[in-house]
């Protein structure tokens, strides 16, 4: 940590990064569908937020935070990407297993899931993951969305219906 122009305690951005580049990467993955987009989006965010550290107020946690810097620029690219156009072969491609051919063992229910939660829209790809893994509150993945708890409420449960339709044939695995 070093003391910056306020006085206060700051992360360096070695820390940043050890600290909170899983979480971070989590949430791009869930917005953006590609691991590759996903490193460039973290990045993005870490460099974002080192450089704006001197204005983070404290309102929220440190990690809130972050997340919030993360979805806004995993959004942003996402915007520019449908403004470009993209040759179709260059774009990534979701997961896809054709159920003949799909192995019953945990690899395969996470490629299920995974091709489940892409199919969602990406606020609600978004607020399952920061519920789920992160385990946040309603209240923060309010903030790290920027929409009111009662959206995070209804599009956590309207998601979580349609993973739970679409890996129904894991039921009785």
């Amino acid at each position: 940590m070093e003391t910056g122009s306020s006085g206060v305690l700051t992360p360096s951005l070695d820390e940043l990064y050890r600290d909170h580049a899983a979480a971070m990467h989590r949430v791009a993955v869930a917005v953006v569908r590609d691991h590759g987009l996903a490193e460039d989006v973290v990045q993005e965010s870490l460099i974002k937020a080192w450089r704006a550290i001197g204005d983070f107020r404290g309102e929220s946690s440190l990690k809130t935070w972050l997340l919030r810097i993360t979805h806004n620029t995993a959004v942003s690219l996402l915007r520019k990407l449908r403004d470009v156009a993209m040759d179709p072969t260059s774009m990534p491609e979701a997961p896809t297993a054709a159920v003949g051919e799909r192995r019953m063992n945990s690899e395969a229910f996470m490629e299920d899931f995974q091709q489940a939660l892409f199919e969602l829209d990406e606020l609600s790809r978004s607020i399952i993951t920061l519920r789920e893994i992160e385990e946040m509150s309603y209240e923060r993945i309010a903030v790290v969305v920027g929409v009111s708890e009662a959206v995070v409420k209804t599009r956590l449960y309207r998601g979580r219906r349609q993973l739970q339709a679409a890996l129904s044939e894991w039921r009785n695995e």
